[in-house]
Protein backbone atom coordinates (compact mmCIF):
# COMPACT_ATOMS: atom_id res chain seq x y z
CA UNK A 1 0.00 0.00 0.00
CA UNK A 2 1.62 3.28 -1.05
CA UNK A 3 1.50 6.57 1.96
CA UNK A 4 0.56 8.93 -0.66
CA UNK A 5 1.69 11.85 1.93
CA UNK A 6 4.75 10.16 1.77
CA UNK A 7 5.47 9.88 -1.58
CA UNK A 8 4.20 13.30 -2.52
CA UNK A 9 7.11 14.74 0.34
CA UNK A 10 9.43 12.73 -1.67
CA UNK A 11 8.10 14.36 -5.32
CA UNK A 12 8.31 17.64 -3.66
CA UNK A 13 12.20 17.44 -2.32
CA UNK A 14 13.05 15.85 -5.50
CA UNK A 15 11.36 18.92 -7.71
CA UNK A 16 13.14 20.95 -5.13
CA UNK A 17 16.70 19.91 -6.22
CA UNK A 18 15.81 19.64 -9.49
CA UNK A 19 15.08 23.82 -9.37
CA UNK A 20 17.83 24.34 -7.42
CA UNK A 21 21.16 21.75 -8.92
CA UNK A 22 20.88 23.09 -12.46
CA UNK A 23 21.35 26.45 -11.57
CA UNK A 24 25.08 25.81 -10.54
CA UNK A 25 25.82 24.58 -14.38
CA UNK A 26 25.05 27.71 -15.20
CA UNK A 27 28.18 29.80 -13.71
CA UNK A 28 29.94 27.11 -16.03
CA UNK A 29 28.18 28.32 -19.14
CA UNK A 30 28.47 31.93 -17.92
CA UNK A 31 32.04 31.36 -17.26
CA UNK A 32 32.72 29.83 -21.18
CA UNK A 33 30.27 32.89 -22.83
CA UNK A 34 32.98 35.33 -22.28
CA UNK A 35 35.27 34.05 -24.40
CA UNK A 36 33.00 32.33 -26.80
CA UNK A 37 32.57 33.18 -30.47
CA UNK A 38 28.84 34.18 -31.95
CA UNK A 39 28.40 30.54 -32.62
CA UNK A 40 29.43 29.10 -29.75
CA UNK A 41 27.52 31.88 -27.31
CA UNK A 42 24.17 30.54 -29.57
CA UNK A 43 25.21 27.21 -27.96
CA UNK A 44 25.46 28.62 -24.61
CA UNK A 45 22.51 30.51 -24.63
CA UNK A 46 20.35 27.57 -25.91
CA UNK A 47 21.65 25.71 -22.96
CA UNK A 48 21.23 28.26 -20.45
CA UNK A 49 17.25 28.83 -21.69
CA UNK A 50 16.67 24.97 -21.62
CA UNK A 51 18.13 24.95 -17.55
CA UNK A 52 15.58 27.72 -17.15
CA UNK A 53 12.92 26.07 -18.89
CA UNK A 54 14.11 22.35 -16.60
CA UNK A 55 13.64 24.82 -13.35
CA UNK A 56 10.33 26.67 -14.54
CA UNK A 57 8.74 23.08 -15.03
CA UNK A 58 10.42 21.19 -11.90
CA UNK A 59 9.12 24.65 -9.95
CA UNK A 60 5.36 23.90 -11.58
CA UNK A 61 5.76 20.12 -10.06
CA UNK A 62 7.27 21.81 -6.85
CA UNK A 63 4.05 23.62 -6.36
CA UNK A 64 1.48 21.60 -7.08
CA UNK A 65 3.15 18.89 -4.58
CA UNK A 66 3.61 21.66 -2.13
CA UNK A 67 -0.70 22.60 -1.92
CA UNK A 68 -1.36 18.69 -1.37
CA UNK A 69 1.10 18.75 0.80
CA UNK A 70 -0.59 21.94 2.66
CA UNK A 71 -3.76 20.31 2.12
CA UNK A 72 -3.47 16.84 3.12
CA UNK A 73 -0.77 17.59 6.12
CA UNK A 74 -1.04 18.81 9.78
CA UNK A 75 -0.25 22.88 8.68
CA UNK A 76 -3.01 25.43 8.41
CA UNK A 77 -2.50 27.83 5.37
CA UNK A 78 -1.58 30.48 7.98
CA UNK A 79 1.40 29.00 8.97
CA UNK A 80 3.97 31.73 8.97
CA UNK A 81 6.92 29.69 7.32
CA UNK A 82 4.22 28.40 4.97
CA UNK A 83 3.34 31.94 4.43
CA UNK A 84 6.48 33.41 3.96
CA UNK A 85 7.43 30.68 1.36
CA UNK A 86 4.54 31.39 -0.74
CA UNK A 87 5.48 35.09 -0.56
CA UNK A 88 9.30 34.00 -1.36
CA UNK A 89 7.61 32.18 -4.18
CA UNK A 90 5.82 34.81 -5.89
CA UNK A 91 8.88 37.31 -5.76
CA UNK A 92 10.90 34.29 -7.74
CA UNK A 93 8.35 33.67 -10.05
CA UNK A 94 8.38 37.18 -10.96
CA UNK A 95 12.06 36.97 -10.91
CA UNK A 96 12.67 34.28 -12.90
CA UNK A 97 10.91 35.54 -15.73
CA UNK A 98 12.32 39.07 -15.73
CA UNK A 99 16.15 37.99 -14.67
CA UNK A 100 16.68 35.86 -17.60
CA UNK A 101 14.39 35.62 -20.21
CA UNK A 102 14.57 39.09 -21.00
CA UNK A 103 18.25 39.36 -20.62
CA UNK A 104 18.85 36.73 -22.87
CA UNK A 105 16.76 38.23 -25.59
CA UNK A 106 19.23 40.96 -25.41
CA UNK A 107 21.91 38.89 -26.87
CA UNK A 108 20.89 39.36 -30.49
CA UNK A 109 20.71 42.95 -30.36
CA UNK A 110 23.91 44.35 -32.72
CA UNK A 111 26.40 46.17 -30.75
CA UNK A 112 25.32 45.60 -26.92
CA UNK A 113 27.53 45.07 -24.26
CA UNK A 114 27.83 41.04 -23.81
CA UNK A 115 29.93 41.48 -20.85
CA UNK A 116 27.24 43.19 -19.14
CA UNK A 117 24.46 41.02 -20.02
CA UNK A 118 26.93 37.58 -18.67
CA UNK A 119 27.44 39.88 -15.65
CA UNK A 120 23.77 40.63 -14.95
CA UNK A 121 23.02 36.66 -15.38
CA UNK A 122 25.69 35.68 -13.33
CA UNK A 123 23.86 37.78 -10.84
CA UNK A 124 20.59 36.80 -11.67
CA UNK A 125 21.60 33.31 -11.20
CA UNK A 126 23.04 33.79 -7.52
CA UNK A 127 19.66 35.75 -6.36
CA UNK A 128 17.42 33.10 -8.10
CA UNK A 129 19.84 30.15 -5.71
CA UNK A 130 19.01 32.43 -2.77
CA UNK A 131 15.40 33.06 -3.14
CA UNK A 132 15.76 29.58 -3.73
CA UNK A 133 17.64 28.44 -0.72
CA UNK A 134 15.88 30.65 1.57
CA UNK A 135 12.58 28.76 0.61
CA UNK A 136 13.82 25.40 1.87
CA UNK A 137 14.90 26.69 4.54
CA UNK A 138 11.81 27.90 5.27
CA UNK A 139 10.10 24.11 4.28
CA UNK A 140 13.14 22.66 6.49
CA UNK A 141 13.25 24.55 9.11
CA UNK A 142 9.77 25.35 9.51
CA UNK A 143 10.05 28.20 11.66
CA UNK A 144 7.31 30.09 13.78
CA UNK A 145 8.09 33.59 12.65
CA UNK A 146 4.75 35.02 14.45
Amino acid sequence: MIDWYVFIVFIHVLSAAISVGPLFVLFAILKKMREADATLETSYIAIFRSVVRLIKHSGHVLVVSGILLVYLGPWPWSTSWIVMTIGLMVVSIFFLARGFSSTLKKFVIPGIDRLKLIAKLYKATWVYITLLALMLALMVIKPTLW
